[in-house]
């Protein structure tokens, strides 16, 4: 439980000493209100003010306020009994100094039991809390009305046949004063800075037109005496009203103000609660004020309970949502994620799957390929032993020249794929004319066709392009070594354009070759898949080609018409 602080500027060592005073003056003043309501003939009150300040001063500043209270109450039952003839003064500092230790003792027991059993300085935030203020109120009132009691007794002010029925009033009279005070300066001290709803100002005008429409009606004669007897039941719902849409302080006010002003006048023998006796007057009064406080402090506490409750659920579905959107948004990325490592997956078998097919295909044309020009060497030799014309050399040797050639071909071929399946892209400057030049003159000599070759070549490049340079010798050699060896007639013709544009190289090569068939136009970039049965090559040139176009992110597409020739389109993306 915490306590209110005062903050002044001033030394510490006086913050005790004004706070000691403040409560004394405050004590005393409400006592001098509690006096001024007092019922002529008699020496009870019917609200004793003074109880419920303090009690609120002890739960807000803590037990260092209990000198200022002491001090106060002893200041004010001085008043009370200073005008009495026939007590002594030393009679008249006993029963003050007594009646003072009560009044401090009850508010000490109070404030602890506010620790003890609600542990929170403002009880009016649960109903429960409210009831056992209540209980409390009833509790240490108690305590006071005795000691002070017991005090007149001792010192012959009371005699022993009133006794009994002045502790009661006491009693009373203190609970009242607790229930009417305390509320109200604990709800102000409640208090935060919030704006005037509309709808609050609307109630609140209303509110004032239905009391001002009262007044009129009393002072207008108009069933004057029913009205003033049904008061209190008209207040009644205009409290609850105030509890209900407000808060404890607005309700406190006019529970106050109101029971102020019936004090007041019941004192002077008017209004509803007047009765023959004037204790049973009294009586009537405090009681009507004590049902209307503790009704108004349970519904204020239960409506504020509702409150707490509407906002700590409004909280949970707030962190409710959170948590859930928090939980969907976890859920999308695992999901996402999972989609991620499927598709990864199926691609991954998918890689698997084809590299076995790759595998499987590549063993046996291996082991064909391979061991075919092994054979046909290993066979020509045999003849050449045999064959005693000389000129025949010659035509043995040449034949033998030309199965190595294939063998080395398709070797080289085979390292192509495998450095590129291995080694990750390189970024080189890119000049096409120059490297075109270097694939045509290399073909030359590799492709040993002793056959002239027409080459026609365009580059347009007028900004710098990087690229693989390797990766793109390995696709021009390919696609021009078929131009060369697939050729049609004894004057091959081989077309190379080159445009750059938008970092982007496409690269067209035309030849008047064989040309490919329709039915076999989609399966040539596969591995070892020959269009033609004439043994010229491995099934492996354009099947490079694509492997290696994937690695640069590129595009090939192939036209193709028999008789006439092939054109092969390279989109290649530059690299970054």
């Amino acid at each position: 439980m915490s306590e209110l602080k005062l903050n002044f500027e001033l030394p510490l060592k006086y913050l005790k000493d004004i706070k000691i005073v403040t409560v004394a003056g405050l004590y005393f003043g409400a006592a001098w209100v509690g006096y001024f309501l007092a019922f002529p003939a008699s020496i009870a009150l019917p609200v004793w003010p003074a109880s419920g300040v303090a009690f609120a001063l002890i739960i807000l500043l803590g037990r260092e306020a209990w000198p200022g209270i002491t001090l106060g109450a002893l200041l004010a039952n001085l008043l009370a009994y200073w005008n009495h003839a026939d007590v002594s003064q030393t009679t008249l500092i006993l029963v003050s100094t007594f009646i003072a230790i009560g009044q401090t003792i009850e508010l000490l027991m109070g404030n602890w039991l506010i620790k003890r059993w609600i542990k929170d300085y403002y009880p009016f935030r649960r109903t429960m809390d409210s009831f056992r203020f209540l209980f409390v109120v009833l509790a240490i009132s108690l305590v006071g009305s005795w000691i002070s009691t017991v005090s007149l007794y001792w010192n012959g002010i009371l005699s022993t046949g009133v006794v009994s029925i002045t502790a009661w009033r006491s009693w009373a009279s203190d609970v009242v004063g607790i229930l009417l005070f305390t509320p109200l300066i604990l709800s102000f001290s409640q208090l935060r800075k919030s704006r005037i709803q509309g709808i609050n100002l609307m109630e609140g005008t209303v509110f004032v037109l239905v009391l001002v429409s009262i007044y009129t009606l009393i002072q207008g004669g108009y069933y004057n005496a029913t009205v003033i007897d049904s008061l209190p039941f008209l207040f009644i719902p205009l409290l609850l009203w105030l509890a209900f849409r407000f808060n404890l302080s607005a309700a406190m006010v006019l529970t106050m103000t109101a029971s102020l002003v019936a004090v007041y006048f019941t004192s002077r023998q008017q209004g509803p609660f007047i009765q023959a006796d004037v204790h049973h007057s009294m009586l009537l009064l405090q009681i009507f004020i004590s049902v209307v406080s503790v009704s108004t402090i349970i519904l204020s506490a239960t409506v504020s309970e509702r409150a707490a409750a509407q906002e700590e659920l409004k909280r949970f579905n707030h962190n409710l949502e959170f948590l859930v959107r928090e939980r969907t948004h976890a859920l999308k990325e695992e999901i996402e994620t999972r989609k991620n490592t499927e598709g990864k997956l199926i691609q991954t078998n998918q890689e698997l799957s084809k590299r076995n097919t790759e595998l499987d295909n590549f063993v046996y044309s291996v082991s064909h390929d391979l061991r075919a020009p092994i054979a046909s060497v290993l066979g020509l030799i045999n003849l050449a032993r045999k064959d005693k014309v000389p000129a025949m050399k010659d035509v043995y040797l040449e034949k033998i020249y030309h199965s190595a050639l294939q063998q080395d071909n398709f070797i080289r071929e085979i390292l192509d794929q495998s450095r590129n399946s291995r080694l990750e892209v390189k970024k080189d400057e890119i000049q096409f004319e120059s490297l075109i030049d270097e694939t045509f003159n290399q073909l030359k000599f590799a492709t040993a066709t002793g056959t002239a070759v027409e080459k026609i070549v365009i580059v347009k490049q007028p900004q710098t392009f990087y690229s693989d340079r390797w990766r793109l010798k390995v696709i021009l050699n390919n696609i021009i070594s078929n131009a060369i060896r697939y050729r049609n007639g004894h004057d091959p013709v081989i077309k190379v354009n080159v445009v750059i544009n938008d970092h982007k190289a496409v690269v067209e090569i035309e030849d008047n070759g064989r040309g490919i068939p329709k039915e076999h136009l989609h399966k040539v970039c596969q591995m070892f898949y020959r269009a033609t049965d004439d043994g010229a090559g491995s099934g492996l040139g354009l099947y490079i080609v694509k492997e290696t176009m994937d690695k640069l992110h590129g595009m090939i597409d192939i036209e193709s018409e028999v008789g006439k020739g092939t054109k092969v389109k390279l989109e290649i993306p530059e690299l970054h």
